[in-house]
């Protein structure tokens, strides 16, 4: 701490991203915070990615790149290796916003009661253009329950309970966030703040779109989880219909987004069947879907156009 400044720090884990962690590295160290601790695990990436993080090494506060369990397993090195009272995670695709570190500080400073703080995510192709805002709302843990999903990159963490919840679980590779998520708000309220604080890069080689099958697998191994982890299976038979809604509404999404539109339309239907209020409210996801479904090819490059359009 500087001058009753908390420290905070931000992890990125780094594999083969070579193409975009540059603008990663520099939104961080170029917020202006005064008392940031940076820290990059990179995972033995071959593609250039070391040669940069060795450029910027000297304003790092630690980095390593060696073969790892993945994306939680080098979190976990970083948060190990942190101190500050605050934790941002940032993968080495996205980038913050200006000050958007200073807003997450302040968010804590007036909601001290608050585990975790988050904002709204601009959602950005491979190129950096804008596709999509993410807008969030005040959430509660029966919302997290429900799939109501939060941009990892806008959310920041309190240590303390962070350390009472436990670090990023191993078994989980495509929804960790939202399972630490989910443990945190059992703990602690979350203060959604409505500034944009980060952009989350949607490209060819990201997860949710070239691994899009595999998040939905991972939701409904999360409901197996809530269902038998205290506090939240005592919640669970209350909220079953909303959460199952929720896992199937996720897993379509995110096989729409992969481009799977038949199995996706499968999962709207049993999503509309387990709580029919959560697809409705998708109602435009799932007309595209249901295009695409029909052969018209055309459909998701006008959808993306679309979106740019109406962010422009």
């Amino acid at each position: 701490m500087i001058d009753g400044v908390p420290r905070v720090s931000v992890i990125t884990p780094s594999y083969n991203q070579a193409a975009y962690l540059e603008q990663t590295l520099t939104s961080v160290l170029d917020q202006g915070y005064p008392d940031l601790e940076y820290l990059v695990v990179d995972g033995g990436s071959t593609d250039g990615s070391v040669d940069i993080i060795r450029r910027y090494a000297g304003r790092l506060a630690w980095w390593t790149s060696e073969a790892d369990r993945g994306q939680a397993d080098a979190v976990n090195k970083g948060l190990a290796r942190s101190g500050g009272e605050i934790i941002g995670w940032l993968n080495s695709d996205d980038y913050y916003l200006p000050e958007a570190i200073q807003a997450a500080v302040q968010a804590f400073r007036e909601n001290p009661q608050a585990g975790l703080v988050y904002g709204d995510v601009l959602a950005v192709d491979g190129q950096g253009d804008p596709l999509n805002l993410l807008r969030y709302r005040p959430w509660r843990l029966e919302d997290l329950m429900h799939f109501e999903i939060i941009g990892q990159p806008s959310v920041f963490l309190r240590r303390s309970v962070l350390e009472q919840a436990g670090p990023l679980d191993l078994r989980f590779h495509f929804l960790l966030d939202h399972q630490l998520w989910l443990r945190m708000a059992s703990l602690a309220p979350m203060v959604y703040v409505p500034q944009t604080w980060s952009a989350a890069r949607f490209h060819a080689q990201a997860k949710n779109v070239a691994q899009a099958g595999s998040f939905g697998e991972e939701a409904y191994r999360i409901v197996d989880w809530m269902r038998s982890t205290p506090p939240l299976a005592e919640r669970f038979d209350a909220e079953r219909r909303r959460i199952w809604g929720g896992a199937h509404r996720i897993n379509a999404r995110y096989l729409s987004e992969g481009g799977a539109a038949g199995k996706a339309l499968q999962g709207y239907w049993r999503s509309f069947w387990a709580y029919p209020p959560g697809v409705l409210r998708d109602w435009k996801r799932v007309l595209f879907t249901l295009l695409a479904s029909l052969g018209l090819r055309g459909v998701r490059p006008l959808y993306l156009k679309l979106r740019k359009a109406r962010r422009a």
